[in-house]
């Protein structure tokens, strides 16, 4: 397993991350049995990043996995939670206010049979908290000793900015990772947010890297969803935002490097991710051991150059203004043909 340091950090996580939203998910997910299987397997192959969230299946994810790690060092593995969605009906059950993080926390740690969580990330934007607040709770509690690190999940670019600058004004801890959609065929967060991280040293997690299976090529143009597929419980959520044409040329393009190079969709897609050194890493959500030896793979290689270009070139995807109009104009303010725009230039890579 390969590592890689998580943003402006001295923290190493492993490439892959064990995403755990399948444990204890109605359906498409897996019982504890099969959850303390996967556990194992991915921390005896090497790995040592898991993420969860105590909205998972209403906090069951965090129990199946604090029960599946009793077997395992707890110094020696990086475990990460989330907090931000209503998990009570209480009117405080929700967001990022003080009363809600410190309740939020607790209630983790309680879940996960643990004292101190490596790193505990904000799962979305509350609009209603002030930053500072919401900056200033996180950073009590790092120096409690209840959390090591603090990151975001799905933050626009500005709230990043934002929120590291009020750190930095108040003597707080800044974001060190943010947790968001990308992949193949979602790359929004290449336009401001992928850029934003590198500049305010954060990591990239990637959610849904393989688009909730989409890109493991088991689904057809047809539209006929496998029955017991992931996107075939989630369809009015998955389907309008995977299948398209333009996706599916992406798809196609990945069954035939497949062929070329012997590696499958899945994997493919997942090394195009980690080719970008702003990437950290990417969380994989199996619901089965064989699902995950699948994944595990991808730590111990890399795609060309060429290939990842391949793959890149594959699906018509703008960054829109004002990138494209930067880039246009950049000849006139450079005289070094070989100096790039910074969102074009990946940070120096640390391990």
């Amino acid at each position: 397993m390969h590592f890689r340091y998580l943003g402006r950090s001295g923290l190493l996580v492993s490439r892959i991350c064990l995403g755990t939203m399948t444990f204890g998910m109605k359906d498409w997910g897996c019982d504890q049995k099969t959850a303390s299987e996967i556990v194992d397997e991915f921390i005896h192959s090497g790995g040592q990043f898991i993420d969860t969230a105590d909205i998972y299946s209403s906090g069951l994810s965090e129990e199946m996995l604090g029960n599946a790690l009793q077997n395992h060092k707890r110094d020696d593995l990086v475990v990460a939670s989330k907090c931000w969605f209503r998990v009570g009906e209480g009117v405080n059950s929700k967001g990022l206010s003080r009363k809600h993080i410190i309740n939020a926390l607790d209630a983790s740690l309680k879940r996960l049979k643990t004292d101190y969580l490596d790193l505990y990330q904000v799962h979305g934007p509350d609009w209603f908290t002030p930053m500072d607040e919401t900056m200033g709770t996180l950073d009590d509690l790092v120096h409690q000793g209840k959390i090591r690190y603090i990151g975001c999940s799905n933050y626009y670019a500005w709230q990043i900015v934002k929120a590291n600058m009020i750190a930095d004004r108040l003597g707080k801890e800044r974001f060190i990772s943010a947790q968001h959609l990308y992949n193949l065929v979602r790359r929004d967060i290449e336009r401001e947010i992928l850029p934003a991280c590198a500049d305010q040293g954060l990591g990239m997690l990637c959610w849904s890297p393989l688009a909730g299976g989409f890109l493991s090529g088991r689904y057809s143009r047809d539209g006929e969803l496998p029955e017991g597929s992931r996107i075939s419980f989630r369809k009015n959520i998955d389907v309008p935002r995977y299948f398209n044409d333009k996706a599916f040329d992406v798809v196609d393009e990945l069954k035939l490097m497949s062929q070329d190079i012997g590696k499958t969709p899945s994997q493919i897609s997942l090394a195009w991710l980690l080719f970008d050194q702003r990437v950290t890493s990417v969380i994989v959500g199996p619901k089965n051991v064989e699902q995950l030896k699948d994944t595990l793979e991808v730590s111990e290689w890399n795609l060309t150059e060429e290939q990842h270009e391949r793959l890149s070139s594959k699906l018509d995807f703008s960054h829109g203004y004002p990138m494209e109009w930067v880039d246009m104009g950049f000849n006139n303010i450079s005289d070094r043909e070989e100096f790039k725009p910074s969102h074009y230039q990946f940070p120096t890579q640390r391990a």
